[in-house]
């Protein structure tokens, strides 16, 4: 690595000369393509660029129509920071500013969540800054195809897993040219949250991956809803045939909004309409998957876990339901409700998948965060863990989730747990002697 000039770096690697910024302790290199696609079509890995490769004026994003409940509970995006671009296939790197020569540090790479279908690896409020800086650690996030682009097919002409083969062509990247920034290619650790927790977990069962990461750590992924997805795939795609061809994604992100109540009558599973389809590559078929699953287990360490409130995060602040809900008995019958529900989708799924692959000989850690707080009525609900991980108190200021949670209370938790991730990130391990913040439980799977 050379300097350019002040607060420029340039990082050589296999794909070209990287240009990168130095700020607030860091070096960031945004939003650089590993691999193109056209609509429907694999993910092709970049070449060897002549030119420097520089970052984009606006954090290139999958089209997508924005969440009012992710808006509100976790803040605003600025969307104009971002540009629609369908082949997303783009990722950041951030590394600490001041290094050994010659020392390799462990990666994590991030997966971020959002149903499989909103979201991208760059949002303010998964800055890792803090993290890098805090646990001398490098943490690539990760963009890839969402939604009709990446989680919805079913035949030739629009084949399923898409989003998945997009990730498999970032880890590849990310194993060549990792060293370039400072990084260990033999140590890396996947990190995902709900929809990219889930991604995680399939992405240990698929084709074509030994070999690229060593571990994971797989937060609030909804294992509940995985199973007997593939009628409400196929319906779903039968009903999106007329708009596959739209010019305007803006446009087609309208348009597919009024087929989602289509598939409302498969229940729970409806509530995430895309994601990852068993029986096609680079997956197995169903059946075979817990199995899969058992056989891999040796190949990876797993921190796997959960959030005590997940589903809080839907019921709870839904205004209809507050108002039957709110207080009295009617809210025993929501606080019965949540608790249900979270164990169905999260909980016990989170424990029969630790349980399956210690089983087959894994090392396997499983966590629950719980909070502790009367004042936060909402509790320990999804995306609680987000904060905690990532800090950046400047981009949560806004979350309605945190309302009523002093910032010092999730900076002094979540440094203690940034600790235990990265310990587990470099070691594939948690002591017993290691420092836990009292809103954690974690246990390893015997």
């Amino acid at each position: 690595m050379k300097s350019l000039q002040k607060e420029t770096y340039i990082f050589e690697t296999r794909v070209g000369r990287i240009i990168a910024l130095k700020e607030n302790g860091v070096i960031r290199a945004k939003s650089i393509r590993y691999a193109r696609s056209e609509r429907y079509q694999k993910p092709v890995p970049v070449e060897t660029s002549v030119s420097d490769i520089t970052s984009p004026d606006k954090t290139p994003v999958c089209p997508q129509t924005l969440s009012p409940l992710v808006e509100k509970m976790i803040g605003a995006t600025p969307v104009e920071k971002f540009e629609p671009d369908e082949s997303t296939q783009y990722l950041s790197v951030i590394r600490p500013e001041n290094i050994i020569e010659n020392e390799k540090l462990p990666v994590v790479v991030w997966i971020h969540g959002g149903s499989h279908e909103i979201g991208c690896g760059d949002l303010p409020t998964a800055d890792a800054a803090e993290w890098v800086k805090e646990q001398q650690i490098i943490v690539v996030t990760v963009s890839y195809r969402l939604g009709l682009f990446g989680f919805l097919g079913g035949d030739e002409k629009r084949p399923p897993n898409l989003g998945l083969f997009d990730m498999i062509e970032a880890l590849k990247w990310i194993k060549t040219n990792i060293t370039y920034f400072g990084g260990d290619a033999e140590n890396i650790t996947l990190l995902g949250q709900s929809s990219g927790g889930d991604a995680i977990a399939h992405l240990m069962i698929s084709e074509s991956i030994d070999g690229l990461f060593q571990r994971v750590i797989i937060q609030s992924a909804p294992l509940g809803l995985r199973h007997k997805r593939q009628k409400m795939f196929a319906e779903f795609l039968k009903k999106t045939e007329e708009i596959k061809d739209e010019t305007d994604v803006l446009k087609m992100m309208d348009d597919y909004g009024k087929f989602v109540p289509s598939v409302m009558k498969f229940g729970l599973k409806a509530a995430m309409p895309f994601g990852p389809q068993y029986g096609f590559p680079p997956l197995c078929k169903e059946e075979e998957s817990a199995e899969k699953w058992k056989d891999n287990a040796r190949k990876y360490d797993v921190l796997i876990g959960l959030n005590n409130d997940e589903t809080a995060f839907y019921l709870k602040t839904s205004e209809a339901l507050n108002k039957y809900f709110g207080k009295g008995l009617g809210l025993k019958i929501m606080d019965k409700t949540v608790e249900k529900t979270t164990e169905f989708i999260y909980g016990t799924p989170a424990r029969q998948f630790a349980e399956n692959l210690a089983r087959g000989g894994g090392n396997v850690y499983l966590f629950r965060i719980h909070s502790k707080l009367k004042e936060n009525t909402i509790g320990a609900s999804h995306c609680i863990d987000l904060p905690l991980i990532f800090g950046n108190e400047t981009a949560w200021k806004s979350s309605e989730m945190l309302k009523g949670i002093p910032w010092e209370r999730i900076h002094e938790n979540g440094k203690k747990i940034r600790a235990l991730w990265a310990e587990f990130a470099r070691t594939g391990k948690i002591s017993d002697q290691s420092e836990r913040p009292e809103i954690l439980r974690i246990q390893k799977i015997e």
